[in-house]
């Protein structure tokens, strides 16, 4: 893929942590060649995360997240800070950026505990060495901190730019060239129909995302795809003239889908794929078998990864709830979050149900799933779930190795 054309939730996330005025938006600008961040001497000018797409070689497209300071003050500086925490979740290499002038504080100690804990690769950039040389013992410091030694840079002169790119290229973590969505469970030539509704929450002149590149990855292991809408599928099926290998469906119209398609026929949907390609599919899985315990009372979030113009028959705030109280029959209270918005406190939910995170990277998506599991809650995606309220589960992850047998282990043990 390219760099316009890879999705924000594919490419490698750099974030750049710092004190207000340590340079972070300067060294933004310097590593991509562009104006992206707005530069002042004035504190706290970055007042939101900004996440820049660029070309970083030899790693290719990555995102690069500039951050408000760490030591922002008031109550706007808190809710910055907390924006800047949630970076944290996501970033799949951590840049510490420090003013040459000034020594360590309790601001960078903290974001490096934290960085630490979650296993996440972190490099120093020590900035404005232009205007003065780190002391011996700032650079000792980083060295300890860091596990290496860190980069001193300027972003006035360029100094050490070019370097610390490559550093960031070289401790990025290896992608899994086993991970796909779904090319590893197809041939090539294998046959694969794609069951994508066109209505009026369907964006106008393009596929979403998960289709998208679930179309790439079938044509990437050679395999043929054929797209059609629900309306059209006993249509499509019977002019084919040869069985498809795969029939994968949008999850809203799973009920619909599996009446049409011939019981030798497999049968997923992009939401499981993706339960799979950037989440843990056995927890997900045990979260669906969870829905049994809910009473009346219980509280269940229902969390999007991106944001979206809410439609009349909205799948998250209008139909999961109606399917789940239709199901459980109990009077259940639902909440809702979307985009980066994620409760720090879930302990007080019953159910997490959670869209396909096609718009997060892996790296956040695993990290939502964790926090549920410290937590004690279950987890589940809007796939998963839909199929097993449809009654369709084992069929749907019948396809994938292993997942149906999981499946039939979790029912006897619950």
């Amino acid at each position: 893929m390219s760099l316009n054309t890879t999705p924000r939730g594919e490419r490698a996330h750099i974030a750049l942590f710092g004190c207000r005025n340590a340079g972070k938006s300067s060294l933004i600008n310097a590593l991509t060649g562009q104006q992206v961040s707005i530069v002042s001497e004035v504190k706290g000018t970055t007042t939101d995360p900004v996440y820049k797409a660029m070309e970083l070689l030899p790693l290719g497209p990555v995102t690069i997240i500039d951050t408000p300071g760490l030591d922002d003050t008031g109550k706007l500086g808190s809710l910055r800070i907390e924006r800047t925490q949630a970076v944290i979740n996501r970033a799949d290499v951590a840049l510490l950026v420090v003013d040459a002038r000034n020594a360590f504080g309790q601001f960078e100690e903290q974001l490096v505990a934290q960085v630490k804990e979650r296993g996440i690769p972190l490099l120093i950039a020590i900035n404005k060495t232009d205007l003065a040389q780190p002391t011996a013992e700032t650079l000792a410091l980083a060295a300890e901190l860091a596990n290496n030694e860190p980069y001193l840079v300027s972003t006035a002169t360029s100094e050490g730019i070019e370097a610390l790119k490559l550093a960031l290229a070289e401790c990025m973590p290896e992608a899994n060239e086993q991970l796909r969505i779904v090319g590893d469970l197809i041939a090539p030539c294998d046959l694969v129909v794609l069951v994508t509704p066109i209505d009026k929450a369907a964006p106008k002149g393009r596929l979403i995302l998960p289709q998208q590149q679930t179309i790439r990855d079938i044509l990437e292991a050679g395999a043929i795809a054929v797209v059609t809408k629900d309306s059209e599928l006993r249509a499509t099926l019977a002019k084919l003239g040869t069985k498809p290998k795969l029939i994968i469906t949008d999850s809203q119209v799973f009920a619909k889908v599996s009446a049409e398609t011939p019981a030798d026929i497999p049968l997923t949907s992009f939401s499981i794929l993706f339960a799979r390609y950037k989440g843990d599919l056995e927890s997900l899985v045990r979260g669906a078998l969870s829905i049994e315990r809910l009473v009346d009372g219980s509280r269940v979030l229902i969390s999007e990864g991106c944001t979206h113009h809410r439609q009349s028959d909205d799948i998250g705030t209008v139909k999961i709830p109606r399917w789940i109280n239709q199901h459980t029959g109990k009077k259940i209270i639902f909440e809702h979050t979307c985009g980066m918005q994620y409760p720090q406190d879930l302990a007080t939910f019953d159910l997490i149900v959670h869209c396909g995170g096609c718009m997060l990277n892996q790296r956040e998506m695993l990290y939502r799933i964790e926090q549920a599991h410290q937590a004690g809650i279950p987890i589940v995606n809007y796939g998963v779930l839909i199929a097993y309220l449809q009654g369709i589960l084992p069929r749907c992850l019948s396809p994938i190795p292993g997942a149906r047998l999981y499946l039939n282990t979790q029912i006897k043990d619950n």
